[in-house]
């Protein structure tokens, strides 16, 4: 890359507000409590926070489900807040990203409203309203305009009593789905996020974006989905996943909202299903849609069918995920890089190790792994304290619409509620969602008050405070590997070559730029290794960042990850 973006050298944060820290004692995250957090992230040297969104909202998906775009929840504080925060982070020297969820909205907002209120209403194309399927009266079983499951259980479609016809959800029934085939919608979302530009912000965290294209048939109809085993409704997604009118929505969007204006701003689009393929064209810089995609293939590779069913990760599988993503965009739009997220139960207990013995080495191994890619590296908040999954004991302690609704259909369907409660504790999106550990107190320092969701006993050990000195701590990694990438261009730009890809232990690649190679290697297994026999060539090399003190040259030890410069 002769014009390189800020972002290759750059390290993003995601903040989750309902669960980083509450300023007022009502057991709820909110803004003053990120300001109150700042000098955590500065500290920590990332670039960019990522704010999960803080728009009024029923909270139904805990924010994704959004009633008015240009408003701050109560829950979270107010637009004035919102602006003190973002000038702090900006007198930082850190960018701010805005959650942007247009694929849906909520049901309670005024355009859905609207929509709603009769079948003439000016707003009703601005949703996807369908009859009942033909010969069928509305409200029969199957008579859903198609047979699409939602992604949160049972159909993507609502009947609504009052007009006798269907609104399209995929995701919550309280979240319909906004129409982007009608130009109206799209003029008034372009207007919406100008408005949040002009405010100041850095850039957009596009909400499943590749799905605002739905494949429509000539005559206005949606198509069924081949059946789901095991269920009573079809997959969608070849309807709505990249859909046709896909590329032109998004380079529609660049040339209304980001096109002329003189700060470089940040367009991440998550993309669920996405190929390298189809990546490549969607971060092409030539091509002016968004700047990188989160891709999900990482993050299936331990899915037996879905994700209520887990197997262990094979690591020859996610090298030949990594890899091939590596080699895919390495000439052609930039990969991002995440182990975790509001969505993702904690990596240290998915693919790590969270015992005492081997959690903090497991956690640093882990993170080395990532961010020594090419790509933009995101830190979920806690992950790098080592944060782990929760220990929920019954359906009670959960709170994620997802993992309830799963629960429900999964029991109706006959299945033990023993059972289904048992494949949803390691996998439901609350273990990434319980309350950052700031300290040892009762509720970790994220509260006065009683916290919306429990926090993880672990906390007493495992806490901010604990390792903010402490220069073996996972926090102290965290900030060597983040110093690294901003100095070193081989990590930023260099050439990724992948080796070792049959070993299922140790996961080993080098960065190459302008005569500089490194080598990074990782032991991600609880077994020591040679690297003499593995790779001679690290032995006597010199050292740039290690996971563990006092390395043996000729041994890898149980989740050592290490960084070294080839002679």
């Amino acid at each position: 890359m002769t014009d390189t973006p800020w972002w290759t050298s750059a390290v993003v944060y995601q903040v989750y507000p309902r669960s980083f820290m509450d300023s007022d004692g009502d057991g709820i995250g909110d803004l003053a409590g990120i300001r109150h957090r700042l000098d955590h992230l500065a500290d920590l040297g990332v670039d960019v926070l990522w704010l999960s969104p803080v728009y009024a909202s029923p909270q139904a998906d805990n924010g994704y489900d959004i009633s008015d775009y240009q408003a701050i929840d109560p829950t979270f504080g107010t637009l004035e807040q919102f602006d003190e925060l973002l000038a702090e982070v900006h007198e930082r020297g850190m960018k701010l990203v805005m959650d942007l969820v247009v694929n849906h909205t909520s049901d309670q907002h005024p355009w859905f409203q609207e929509s709603r209120a009769s079948r003439t209403s000016p707003k009703r194309d601005w949703y996807w309203w369908r009859p009942a399927r033909a010969g069928l009266t509305a409200g029969a079983p199957g008579a859903e305009p198609t047979n699409w499951h939602s992604f949160f259980s049972g159909p993507t479609w609502e009947l609504d009593e009052a007009s006798g016809e269907y609104y399209l959800h995929l995701f919550d029934r309280t979240q319909p789905d906004l129409n982007w085939e009608n130009p109206q919608v799209r003029e008034a979302i372009y207007a919406m996020m100008r408005w949040w530009l002009d405010r100041g912000v850095d850039g957009f965290r596009m909400d499943v974006i590749n799905m605002i294209s739905k494949d429509v048939a000539p005559d206005g109809s949606l198509h069924d989905g081949p059946p789901l085993p095991g269920a009573p409704y079809g997959d969608g997604s070849a309807s709505y996943l990249c859909g046709p009118r896909i590329h032109e929505f998004l380079q529609e969007m660049h040339r209304e909202v980001f096109a002329g204006r003189p700060e470089r701003l940040l367009t991440v689009g998550e993309m669920p299903g996405v190929t390298v393929e189809q990546a490549r064209l969607f971060t092409d810089p030539a091509r002016a849609e968004v700047d990188m995609v989160f891709q999900f293939e990482h993050v299936g590779l331990d899915f037996d069918g879905d994700k209520w069913h887990a197997r262990p990760l094979r690591l020859t599988d996610l090298k030949a995920s990594f890899g091939r993503w590596q080699a895919g965009l390495a000439e052609v739009g930039w990969n991002s890089l995440y182990w975790d997220n509001h969505d993702q139960p904690r990596a240290v207990s998915r693919f790590g190790d969270d015992s005492p013995e081997h959690r903090r080495d497991s956690a640093t191994c882990l993170a080395t792994l990532l961010h020594l890619h090419r790509g933009t590296p995101y830190v979920y908040q806690g992950e790098e304290l080592g944060m782990a999954n929760a220990p929920f004991a019954t359906l009670a302690d959960f709170r994620d619409v997802e993992s309830l609704n799963h629960f429900a259909q999964a029991v109706a369907a006959g299945h033990d509620p023993e059972a289904v409660l048992a494949a949803i504790r390691p996998v439901s999106r609350d273990n990434a969602r319980t309350p950052v550990q700031w300290d040892a107190t009762e509720h970790a320092g994220f509260t006065t008050g009683t916290p919306w969701i429990a926090v993880n006993p672990d906390h007493r050990e495992w806490n901010a405070a604990a390792q903010r000195t402490d220069p073996r701590s996972v926090l102290a990694h965290h900030r060597a590997l983040i110093a690294l990438r901003h100095a070193s261009r081989t990590v930023q730009l260099g050439d990724f070559t992948m080796l070792l890809p049959g070993h299922e232990e140790v996961y080993a690649f080098t960065r190459s730029l302008d005569g500089e190679t490194l080598l990074v290697v990782c032991n991600v297994s609880a077994t020591a290794h040679s690297l003499a026999d593995l790779l001679p060539a690290a032995v006597d090399a010199e050292l740039v960042l290690g996971n563990l003190p006092d390395p043996d040259p000729l041994r890898l030890a149980a989740w050592e990850a290490r960084v070294v410069r080839l002679p």
